[in-house]
């Protein structure tokens, strides 16, 4: 009796074991995918393009980061909208209008409401949340897309974590790491949004998709496509870089 209990525990403990490291195996995948992205600071040029079943609109950008704590993006097209930006510090994110004047402090309420009319997010953009310390991360699944064998990652929100959505999947690719699909879901279970990484580049020496489609389930002719032209990783920004004065000013 003593060594079936024995064998017993010894198999419960073998499949926690792998269930943990299972685990940390789905957080590392993410947390490379996220670093590939973000290398310790980037400066991106990029254009995004709001697609709608009766017109198109077009806004050229350039973006800065460091880790995870700043983001800086200045719209530099079209003219009506050239000057305007957006800071994240932390937890705490800015919005500079040139037309009137104004810096407004966003709250969190307005995370998760449309970026410039497009069907990124706020929180899209400055990325208020982390796809490493805010989610738990299972691997679910292995798939291919675009010929590329990809690890399927189940995200889960942790309790209190500045995330709206109930569950994220995310496609990776096992050789290069890269994000080339998620799905995102609410509270009831239902798809709201697909995200597509495709046309994977050679930027600053890493693969990366340089263009990501944004497209709304419940919104026929309706997507966004986000396309990067420029990518410089690792370029020594300060964090002095990043305040509410550098701003207004930055071009």
């Amino acid at each position: 009796m003593r060594c079936k209990n024995l064998a017993a525990l010894f198999i419960f403990l073998l499949i926690s074991c792998s269930g943990l490291l299972y685990g940390q195996d789905a957080t590392e995948i993410i947390r490379q995918m996220d670093e590939k992205m973000r290398g310790e600071s980037l400066k991106a040029e990029m254009s995004m393009t709001i697609v709608r079943p009766t017109w198109e609109r077009t806004v050229s950008m350039t973006s800065w980061s460091k880790d995870t704590e700043y983001s800086l993006i200045l719209i530099t097209a079209p003219a009506r909208d050239e000057g305007t930006a957006y800071l994240k510090r932390g937890n705490e994110i800015w919005n500079w209008v040139p037309s009137v004047g104004r810096t407004i402090k966003m709250p969190p309420s307005m995370m998760m409401q449309s970026w410039m009319g497009s069907d990124f997010t706020n929180d899209d953009l400055v990325r208020e949340s982390s796809v490493v310390t805010d989610y738990e991360h299972e691997l679910v699944d292995e798939d291919s897309i675009d010929g590329r064998e990809c690890y399927k990652i189940q995200m889960t929100p942790k309790p209190d974590a500045p995330v709206v959505w109930d569950r994220v999947d995310v496609w990776v690719s096992k050789e290069e790491y890269l994000q080339l699909r998620s799905e995102f879901y609410d509270e009831f279970g239902e798809l709201i949004n697909v995200m597509k990484g495709m046309n994977v580049k050679e930027f600053d020496g890493r693969m990366i998709p340089s263009k990501m489609e944004m497209i709304p389930q419940d919104k026929e002719g309706h997507k966004t496509v986000l396309e990067y032209e420029s990518m410089e990783f690792n370029v020594g920004i300060p964090e002095s870089f990043f305040s509410v004065q550098n701003m207004r000013r930055v071009n």
